[in-house]
């Protein structure tokens, strides 16, 4: 789910496929749909920062098309790095199409994009729909509001025609922001939410139910494979799961309650020593965070335990470090999944390197961590809907295997960039 603080790297603070291949959905993988995402950089509110980003895109432009596999349904869109961490995905809206470039968030269950109504700033810089130019619009009387930590948006409800890929779901209900406060100089238009309905701030039928109960989809699961290194790679895949993007089996965990992405796990350890979750705790698997979160103590003593020292929102290790300290260990329903030093610690423009652990004020009365992209750029990771259950597995770059070696070439020329991941900062 989207989480925001004062720094964009801190934006993930709250809120993740193979799904069913024992029940034959690899040999059903035509259809499957693939949807690309584009790995950006969560950017830091700084004026140097922000001139970098617009410097970037002018130099790296391109155009995303659409690549489907010959004689199957799977669509794949071409994916984009801009500076590391938050993956986008396009999706278009209304009739005629208009396009978006959103995040795909486990951690929430709505879609909203900005309206030509927004009077913020930050929507100056943004797509807004144009709902007049759209024959299948259809407005409600009923506004509400999301809070991202310090962030907020306010939006009314509407109706009208999403495609995802070559999915399509009518009559779909999605806010239009009236607006923003907190997502200046983000890479994205909107976020599209992946959770359950329960908690929708709409109260509408979140898009992934819509494309299930219409027929879009034949079985009611997607998953997420996040590149971890090049712009291009990443796919968010709905309807089956394609092997070639992991290793080794799914390991299965079922959700704590239905309603979240939300999982036991057993604990957290380094060097054979667990270091948190000791007695076993909750973990959140959500694809709208960038970063490993967890409550202030907790955090603060593995950054003592890895050497980081605190320096404005940021904890910071020598670059070197990445080359000797161990791996952290998050064990869940007994599998071990290592996140190495490569991983949790980041170089940012400057050339200084930080941890990918942060504190989230969210307040809980148990110990819960959110896995967000530093966990899943490692595991390829399954939403299972049909059986309410997550299936993460070791992303086939583990093993040296590029991506780009399993899936037909992809095409770059031009697309709108500019706007942000609304929990990365």
């Amino acid at each position: 789910m989207l989480r925001t603080r004062t720094s964009l790297s801190t934006w993930s603070q709250e809120r993740s496929m193979k799904w069913l291949v024992l029940l034959g959905l690899v040999a059903f993988s035509e259809c499957i749909v693939k949807i690309p995402l584009t790995k950006m950089r969560t950017m830091r509110n700084t004026l140097s920062e922000k001139n970098m980003l617009n410097n970037f895109v002018k130099e790296h432009a391109y155009r995303q098309c659409q690549i489907s596999s010959r004689g199957s349904n799977i669509t794949i869109h071409p994916l984009r790095n801009i500076m590391e961490l938050v993956y986008v995905g396009n999706i278009t809206i209304g009739t005629p199409p208009q396009e978006f470039q959103v995040i795909f968030d486990t951690g929430l269950s709505d879609l909203w994009v900005p309206s030509l109504f927004c009077t913020s700033p930050t929507c100056s810089t943004q797509v807004m729909f144009r709902h007049l130019e759209c024959s299948t619009f259809r407005p409600k009387q009923k506004t509400f509001s999301i809070a991202y930590g310090s962030r907020s948006m306010k939006a009314f409800l509407v109706y009208d025609t999403i495609r995802i890929g070559d999915l399509v779901s009518t009559d779909q209900p999605f806010g239009l922001s009236m607006e923003h406060s907190g997502f200046e100089g983000m890479p994205f238009d909107g976020v599209l939410g992946l959770s359950y309905p329960n908690i929708s701030f709409i109260g509408g039928i979140p898009i992934f139910d819509n494309l299930k109960n219409q027929g879009a989809i034949s079985e009611p699961v997607f998953a997420f494979y996040l590149s971890k290194s090049k712009p291009e790679g990443s796919v968010v895949m709905f309807g089956g799961v394609d092997k070639s993007y992991y290793q080794g089996t799914l390991n299965w965990v079922p959700l704590i309650q239905v309603g979240k992405w939300r999982v036991r796990m057993d604990r957290i350890s380094m060097k054979r020593q667990v270091i948190a979750c000791s007695g076993g705790c909750k973990a959140l698997v959500d694809t709208g965070t960038s970063l490993i979160l967890d409550p202030r103590r907790l955090i603060n003593n593995i950054q003592k335990l890895i050497g980081a020292t605190p320096w404005g929102f940021e904890h910071y290790v020598s670059c070197f470090a990445v080359n000797i300290l161990p791996s952290i260990i998050f064990t869940i329903n007994g599998i071990k999944y290592p996140v190495p030093a490569r991983a949790y610690i980041l170089k940012d423009p400057r050339g200084h390197c930080h941890t990918t652990f942060k504190e989230h004020t969210v307040s809980t009365s148990t110990e819960t961590w959110i896995l967000g992209d530093v966990f899943l750029r490692l595991h390829f990771s399954v939403f299972d809907r049909g059986n309410d259950r997550v299936g993460p597995a070791q992303a086939v770059y583990m093993l040296g295997v590029a991506q780009e070696s399993v899936r037909p070439p992809l095409t770059h020329t031009h697309s709108h960039l500019g706007h942000s991941c609304p929990r990365c900062w």
